[in-house]
């Protein structure tokens, strides 16, 4: 569960949400691309990069002096997972309430 709350608690931060889906949408990126598209300092994008990379949703390719980054398959899969397990969860409490309630004579009209 650890890499789960560090992977939520990276997506948490609107900035680092939006490189990821930028990221998902075009594919792997400089970094260069990626301090052009926001209103923040270089060094902070670096600094949500990091964050990233550490949660382990994007992945540094270096290139001579450039930096690429791209998001991590393994990551996404991981987060999809979760989502689908929970929506299992959700499925089968919401199908058991619906069969209480239809045995319940009083919550008829």
């Amino acid at each position: 569960m650890t890499e789960l709350t560090r992977t939520f608690a990276a997506l948490s931060d609107p900035t680092r949400l939006s490189m990821v889906e930028r990221l998902i949408d075009q594919g792997e990126l400089p970094a260069g691309d990626l301090v052009a598209e926001f209103p923040i300092s270089a060094p902070a994008i670096s600094r949500h990069l990091k964050v990233l990379r550490e949660a382990g949703l994007i992945s540094q390719r270096v290139a001579g002096t450039h930096r690429f980054y791209a998001v991590r398959p393994e990551a996404m899969k991981a987060i999809a997972d979760w989502t689908l397990e929970r929506r299992a969860f959700w499925g089968g409490s919401l199908d058991r309430l619906d069969a209480l309630l239809a045995l319940d004579p009083e919550g008829e009209d």
